[in-house]
């Protein structure tokens, strides 16, 4: 997997975030445990980027993001890079 984030404003490592997609979504690990065992504000933003995927799409798109970025970036895009990689 080619950790690609062009075009994220966060600069976020995608392959890491994957990580966390699997602990939550393959291994069934809860998002209060992910978030328990996050090391820094990063790994806490990179894990409630891996919860949105709970989120229906149509209800994601009218969330107000309050990140850093928010003005740069849409939630979706992301989204839809997290899901691409843990597919492949």
């Amino acid at each position: 997997m080619k950790n690609s984030n062009v075009g994220c404003f966060g600069k976020y490592d995608f392959n890491h975030i994957v990580k966390f997609a699997k602990k939550r979504f393959i291994d069934g690990c809860s998002t209060i445990s992910l978030l328990k065992q996050a090391r820094t504000e990063v790994e806490r933003e990179e894990i409630a980027l891996v919860c949105m995927l709970d989120i229906e799409d149509d209800v994601v798109v009218d969330l107000q993001l309050k990140c850093r970025y928010a003005e740069e970036c849409k939630i979706t895009n992301c989204r839809d890079k997290i899901r691409k990689l843990l597919e492949s």
